[in-house]
């Protein structure tokens, strides 16, 4: 489900554009990207009801791009949580620096580690 209350089935195909586009010109294989859409649909299809909100989805992405690249994660970061100013990412990069769970956007699920610590 969206932000705004629409409705629409999950998209596999868009978990790994985000993905790819956050990781460009990153050392990331397409594997990589693939295994990590691979889990998040498994999460999502793991969840005891059947709609999934777009925010959990969103905040499974960004752990997993945590684990996988910092400088992945704070691309798609930027754009997912709507950083406006310098600030924000300073916020962000602190918390990578200090290793401190990510900030949440707006509701973010309790969920298990996608991957091993590396985000």
């Amino acid at each position: 489900m969206k932000k705004d209350g629409r409705r629409e089935p999950f998209d596999r195909d868009k978990v790994i554009a985000g993905m790819t586009k956050a990781c460009e010109k990153r050392p990331i294989s397409r594997e990589a990207v693939d295994d990590a859409a691979d889990a998040i649909e498994r999460q999502a299809k793991d969840q005891l009801t059947e709609e999934v909100p777009t925010s959990h989805i969103g905040a499974w992405v960004m752990e997993a791009l945590r684990g996988m690249d910092e400088v992945a994660y704070v691309r798609f970061a930027s754009v997912y949580k709507e950083f406006h100013d310098a600030d924000s990412f300073l916020k962000e990069i602190e918390s990578l620096v200090r290793n401190e769970p990510a900030p949440s956007a707006g509701e973010t699920p309790q969920q298990t580690t996608l991957f091993e610590s590396q985000e």
